[in-house]
């Protein structure tokens, strides 16, 4: 038994087979009910236990060596086989067009609007799309049972220690950036979040957020109002205003949402600004003292200011797309759109 065992181990890797026909007799020969590799282990059977420790494994090492190396063979003959059984094959024949790829119109957007801060100054930040509570919610000033919490449907992880849950927006990661970064910081976040929201044509129930952040000394909502500026001039063009409208967030003090004028009908009013001649793009304000004393920033002698907005909002903008829906379906009629901007 040990000189055909070790015989068999050298012969396998040698084994060579000009068709798949040879290489099924191959089979055969190892491994067939008569084959010599089955023969091996029906006198594996007779001999004494100690025999049994000392080549058993030897000898399943061989057959799988030999299923390995068959398999090998078949395997390098089923193109050659799967053409012969086409017939004749047409070789001028021309091939099936191949559509090009094309970036999503989020992707495009995302890249635009980092492009736009990143030239004055700016750096991107990213940040986990699982959060817990601190950075979620209590370090921005949500303090527990806050009904501004209510602001959020949050999709919380079940039975999970501490409380984990889908980020609902991209400041957690301004959190994440305070909390390691010495001032001056000036940051953007870009990221996918996700609200508990039932889905339409202007809701889901997951969506994309670009945040900035500035902290540095004597920073003031002039700065924020100067950046807006350029952001909105740089986004939709050189003749474009921004007005600035109180608001709340918990984490900003004073808060603000921002539109631009209308891109479409310039002011006049339009079903897009529903004849108002401004259409809302973000929300902006100066960073509360409370979130920067969280994130260990001495607020007595830094301040700053951060702002968020939506990409697929300024995407529909953009494109003038009226269903949000469009942008999560993968309909190649809709992407193939935007292929010329890519």
């Amino acid at each position: 038994m040990k000189e055909l065992l070790e015989k068999l181990l050298s012969e396998i890797p040698s084994l060579r087979a000009n068709n798949a026909d040879e290489a099924e007799q191959l089979r055969i020969k190892y491994l067939g009910k008569k084959g010599a590799i089955t023969q091996l282990f029906e006198d594996f059977r007779n001999i004494s236990a100690d025999e049994k420790k000392l080549w058993g494994k030897p000898l399943n090492e061989l057959k799988t060596l030999a299923q390995q190396k068959i398999e090998e063979l078949k395997n390098s003959f089923n193109n050659t086989t799967s053409f012969s059984k086409q017939g004749n094959i047409d070789l001028s024949r021309p091939s099936d067009v191949l559509l090009n790829g094309a970036m999503h119109p989020l992707t495009l957007v995302e890249n635009k609007i980092n492009e736009i801060f990143m030239r004055i100054g700016f750096s991107v930040a990213d940040g986990p799309e699982i959060e817990d509570d601190w950075h979620n919610f209590t370090a921005l000033n949500f303090p527990e049972n806050h009904p501004a919490r209510d602001m959020q449907d949050t999709f919380f992880i079940k039975q999970s220690s501490p409380s984990l849950s889908l980020r609902t927006h991209t400041s957690s990661v301004q959190v994440r950036v305070m909390e390691t970064e010495e001032p001056p910081i000036r940051m953007i976040m870009p990221g996918r979040v996700y609200r508990n929201e039932a889905v339409s044509a202007r809701a889901h129930c997951f969506f994309h957020q670009v945040e900035g952040l500035y902290i540095d000394k004597d920073v003031t909502f002039a700065d924020l109002k100067q950046t807006l500026q350029y952001f909105a001039l740089e986004m939709f063009g050189n003749k474009t205003k921004i007005r600035l409208r109180p608001s709340y967030f918990p984490f900003t003090e004073i808060s603000a949402e921002a539109d631009v004028s209308c891109m479409f009908c310039k002011g006049k009013g339009c079903h897009i600004c529903k004849h108002s001649g401004w259409v809302e793009i973000l929300g902006c304000g100066m960073v509360d003292p409370a979130v920067l004393e969280n994130c260990n920033i001495n607020n007595n002698e830094y301040s700053g200011y951060a702002f968020g907005m939506g990409i697929e909002r300024i995407a529909m903008l953009l494109y003038e797309i009226n269903d949000l829906r469009l942008f999560s379906e993968n309909d190649m009629r809709f992407l193939k759109q935007f292929a010329s901007e890519t």
